[in-house]
């Protein structure tokens, strides 16, 4: 989502400023302030509108289909599974314009709990050598035509293939607005996850995204590695070379692909209640696993 507006203002297409891949070992920085907030994928058109019209999934989750307006007059339309303080956001082929309307293109944002964190987090990007950090600021439009501020955000880079990682501070300005249906702050700081969602979470199962799994280039790997770093996350390459970030709650797992290879592979949840059974839920071409305990998976592609 934030991808494509990058897009539309910058036409960045061309060459990425690679930055070196996470080296072994579970180098992080001493607070974490970047948390999972969310992430996208296109997907196949089959499967795409079979998540939008399953039954089963508005039992799941607090599921929704949304099209929102943000900077720029830029609009997109996505099936949402949103839980306690993490989501997943999914799109069919050509929902999105460009290069991140194509098949397997996925994006994710990474939020700071606490205002002010973000000047942190450009900071150590700094640090690691990222001279010039792309910033923008966010806006949505609730119908009226006059834009909301709605979150700042910083990538490393403007330019990818096909994945983007943006880190996120939601702004005070969107809070404030009754449309946002936000919660109240817990402290003068508060700029959470869990505020910005909302408590329908408690009526379904889904409670929160647990992990998330990525097939990504290794120049759009390398582009986001420098991000995790810099919001505190654990982070370690595997022999396959790949990367593994952990903290907060939620286990980000990179495969370094092909561009012909690259989409959203899989996502675990947590569930609200444990449950007994073992349900599988075909959609399209991927298969939801719920249960036995408190856990679901799902696998696309499969």
């Amino acid at each position: 989502m934030l991808m494509t507006l990058v897009v539309a203002l910058t036409v960045a297409v061309g060459a990425g400023t690679g930055t070196a891949l996470a080296e072994e070992g579970t180098a992080r920085s001493d607070r974490q302030l970047l948390f999972y907030n969310h992430a996208y994928g296109v997907l196949d058109r089959e499967t795409a509108d079979a998540v939008e019209h399953s039954a089963y999934l508005k039992e799941f989750a607090n599921f929704q289909v949304r099209t929102t307006t943000g900077a720029g007059g830029q609009t997109w339309t996505g099936r949402y599974l949103m839980g306690r303080e993490t989501y997943i956001e999914l799109f069919g082929v050509g929902d999105l314009p460009g290069q991140d309307g194509t098949l397997g293109a996925a994006g994710m944002g990474i939020s700071t709990e606490r205002a002010g964190d973000m000047t942190t987090v450009v900071e150590r990007l700094r640090k690691q050598g990222i001279a010039d950090p792309f910033e923008f600021r966010q806006t949505r439009d609730f119908g009226d035509g006059v834009p909301v501020p709605w979150f700042d955000s910083v990538l490393t880079t403007d330019q990818y293939d096909v994945f983007g990682a943006w880190a996120m501070e939601y702004r005070p300005e969107y809070f404030a607005d009754p449309r946002s249906n936000t919660e109240p702050p817990s402290g003068p700081t508060d700029v959470g996850r869990e505020r910005y969602l909302s408590d329908a979470y408690r009526d379904h199962l889904m409670r929160d995204v647990t992990s998330i799994r990525l097939a990504v280039t290794e120049r759009d790997l390398a582009n986001t590695v420098p991000l995790l770093r810099a919001g505190g996350f654990g982070v370690r390459s595997t022999p396959d070379g790949g990367v593994v970030a952990w903290g907060g709650g939620t286990t980000l797992r990179f495969d370094a692909v092909p561009r012909d290879r690259v989409g959203l592979r899989q996502v675990t949840f947590a569930l609200n209640e444990a449950v007994t059974y073992r349900h599988e839920e075909r959609i399209g071409r991927s298969t939801l696993t719920v249960g036995p305990g408190a856990r679901a998976v799902w696998e696309f592609g499969s």
